[in-house]
């Protein structure tokens, strides 16, 4: 944990995040909270004991805070033992990407560059439906998760995805040029728009689980809908709306992994390649990162339960580059 040590009083002061808070009560009856706070560099268990919650203020999971206590050895792992506790405020200067797993480019930069692109359709109904979806859902989107786990379970992590594919789908379409790129670049764009609905996730785009409507429906088809829904209102064209739709509904290849149908068309197909590589890519490289050189990763369940080698001719740990 970055924290700033205080030698003369021997404190530690830090801003980090509540990953966990539990109310308790020790062997006397008297109430304490016990917390997990996280930063990029890591965890600690923290302990603010005597808990008055008039005095301390309430807290929950997902909420920046700013502490100073001391920390000391408990079963062979640091604790922090809270002494001062409260919310960051505007005047901290704190961001939220700081303190979370975070896409390396922000929100709006990704989204404008998904719109600028969605700009240069020569398609202009595609183009106009694209925009109105994803500028109808802007706000959450610029924080959203792509998953609840595994690829790209961070925040901006749906945008992160989104533009890896996309930027992926403008080489396809430069090496094959009967592959229509508007169609490709607009389902790309919107394959996972409805994650918006099925993860449940805060400004910290860290999802905690899942909606109802995300568990009955799933996003394939709740997406599906939406693009129904949308075109119908813009007067858009029903068969540039239903390629769409199919699209979205069989991104996933099939059935046994959620697809609706199986890909129909050879865009749809792409879209569904490009989508599994483009996670897959992230999670082997997820299960490496940290790994010593000549060593193996934990099996994967996600990946065949496969054990991946770290070779180290690379550094697995440096950022994506979208070329934003």
């Amino acid at each position: 944990m970055n924290f700033t040590y205080h030698e003369k009083s021997g404190t530690h002061t830090g801003y980090c995040l509540v990953k966990s808070c539990e109310r308790k009560l020790n062997k006397n009856g008297e109430p304490y909270l016990d917390f997990i706070l996280s930063d990029r560099s890591g965890e600690i268990n923290a302990k603010l004991w005597k808990y008055d919650e008039n005095l301390h203020g309430f807290y929950e999971a997902n909420t920046l805070i700013k502490v100073q206590g001391t920390i000391t050895k408990f079963n062979d792992a640091d604790q922090l033992r809270i002494d001062r506790i409260r919310k960051v405020n505007e005047t901290d200067g704190v961001k939220i990407e700081d303190y979370v797993s975070s896409a390396v480019y922000t929100g709006e930069d990704m989204f404008n560059e998904l719109i600028a692109v969605a700009d240069g359709f020569s398609d202009s109904e595609i183009s106009l439906l694209v925009k109105t979806i994803l500028n109808d859902n802007k706000e959450k989107h610029l924080y959203y998760p792509a998953a609840f786990k595994l690829h790209h379970a961070m925040r901006s992590g749906l945008l992160q995805h989104t533009l890896s594919i996309v930027r992926l789908a403008q080489s396809i379409c430069k090496i094959y040029p009967f592959v229509d790129s508007d169609l490709l670049l607009g389902g790309a764009m919107l394959h996972d728009i409805a994650k918006l609905d099925e993860l449940i996730a805060g400004e910290t785009g860290i999802a905690s689980g899942y909606s109802v409507e995300g568990t009955l429906i799933g996003h394939l088809v709740k997406g599906a809908m939406l693009v129904d829904k949308t075109a119908e209102r813009l007067g858009i064209s029903h068969d540039k709306a239903v390629l769409l739709e199919h699209m979205l509904i069989s991104h996933h290849g099939d059935p046994e992994f959620g697809a609706a149908v199986r890909p129909l068309f050879i865009e749809a197909d792409i879209l569904s390649a490009l989508d599994r590589l483009d996670a897959r890519i992230v999670e082997v490289n997820n299960a490496v990162s940290g790994v010593e050189a000549g060593s193996f990763s934990t099996r994967q369940w996600a990946l065949d339960n496969r054990a991946f080698y770290n070779h180290g001719r690379v550094d697995v740990d440096q950022e994506t580059n979208l070329g934003l």
